[in-house]
Parts: structure tokens; sequence; C-alpha cells
């Protein structure tokens, strides 16, 4: 019996394109997506930055913002959260002409030792979650962008940021992050969970674009009991990975 979701179709066009769909804009080249919505907020508004489109969803505007910086135009928005939300607005950045794309967010810790804010690059996503399915063929893993990765990398030594490579597990089910299923991701070389990297990924690839993501560690599924760990209160990191990406998509 084969599965809904393992029935991939390479048709390039499906009934509803994004392209065919949106305004045209000449939108800046280079984007960041930013999951952190307070600091896009912050930067929108301390640097003036213009509101190009908004995406209307169900649960209200989704503006793309553009600014100048370091001389030249950058696209940035906030993603939503999960996979499905993240990959449709991708969608919409690269039909209103974004090209290159740096991603930051934060995502739970599946390894001890990585204290809170501590640096990630995704180098290759488990695809547990159901988006990637529809732009990739099945397979367990989607790795990030080669050229993407690297201008990451060079950011963050340039910086003089610690940071890790390695791979994270990107899931659909927040509750469903089992001691056994976390076992099995860890043993296969998974660092983090979140919950968008593989369909971004996806998407990018899917579309020709290159992206790579950034993420801090967060909360810890590495032990018996989950630890919050007030990861969300780090606004210094957040604001500053988003600085990162900024001058690492600039390099593409």
């Amino acid at each position: 019996m084969t599965y809904p979701i393992l029935e991939y179709d390479p048709t390039p066009t499906a009934l509803i394109e994004p392209a065919s769909i949106l305004p045209a804009r000449e939108a800046p080249e280079h984007c960041v997506v930013c999951f952190f919505g307070e600091v896009v907020q912050k930067v929108a508004e301390a640097h003036g930055a213009r509101a190009f489109f908004v995406s209307k969803w169900e649960d209200g505007p989704h503006p793309f913002y553009e600014m100048t910086y370091r001389g030249r135009r950058l696209a940035f928005f906030q993603p939503g959260v999960g996979a499905p939300f993240s990959a449709a607005l991708l969608e919409d950045a690269i039909a209103l002409g974004c090209r290159k794309f740096m991603v930051c967010g934060g995502a739970g810790v599946l390894e001890r030792g990585f204290a809170v804010g501590d640096l990630i690059v995704v180098s290759a996503a488990v695809r547990d979650e159901g988006t990637s399915y529809h732009y990739l063929p099945p397979a367990r893993e989607v790795e990030a962008d080669p050229a993407a990765l690297q201008a990451l990398v060079d950011t963050l030594e340039a910086r003089g940021l610690p940071y890790v490579v390695g791979k994270t597990w990107t899931t659909d089910g927040l509750y469903r992050e089992t001691a056994a299923r976390v076992a099995r991701r860890r043993a296969e070389g998974c660092l983090t969970v979140e919950m968008e990297a593989a369909a971004l990924m996806a998407v990018a690839r899917f579309r020709g674009v290159p992206l790579a993501q950034v993420l801090y560690a967060g909360d810890d599924l590495s032990g018996p009991e989950w630890d919050e760990r007030e990861w969300q209160s780090r606004s210094e990191v957040r604001e500053m990975l988003f600085w990162v990406c900024a001058d690492a998509v600039l390099r593409l």
C-alpha cells in the first residue's frame, strides 16, 4: 500500500502557483527569514523599513519588509510557525522576487552540553514533517545548500562567534517528541529539534534558490524531563542572529 505522503509528483506547475496569483514586485534579491517576531518589528521600526507586500491569511496580515543595509536592499519577514505556513510564506517571497535567503530561529537541543544561546548551523534536516514531501522525492533527509551554508559559516567566523555545524530533526508533532523518538534522532546525529527547517530547505531546492539556517539552542530535551530554560527570553541572541543572517545573505 502506498501512503499519500509518499506519492511525490514532480510536475513543476501546480494549480495554484504563487507567481501567477501574487502581484509583480521588484523585491530585494536578498532576504532574511527571521522567526523572532519581536525582532522583525524592532528592526522594521528602528530602520524605517517599508512593507512592500502584505500576505493576508486567516490569522491576520504577514508583511514583507524592505530596508537599506550596508548600502544594499534587504528584504525580511517573519514566517509564522510550523512547516506548512513557513513554506508557503517562503513561496510568496520567492514569487515576489527574492532569490537568496538566510534563516534564523531557535530549537530544542537533543544533546547535553548546549547552553541556551549556543549557535547551531544546520547542515541537514531529518524530514519528519509533511511539507517537504510535496517538494522533493521521499528521502530521510534534505541537505542545506552548500554555497549558502558556507556564506553563513564565513559570517560567523568573521564575527568571531562560536558555533557547531550539525543535523536537525524537523517534526510536525510538537507534543509527540517522546523519549524513544528523541533517542532515535540523537542516534542518527541530530543535535536539535524544530518544526520548519526541512520544509524550508525543500522549497528552496525545488525553486532553485540558495537558503541556509542558523539556530540557537533553546529548551532542553536531552534528559529524562523537558527543561524549558526560559529560552525565548534571550533577546540579545535573537536580535544578533538577525544581523548575522543579514551579513551572510549579502555574501551570496
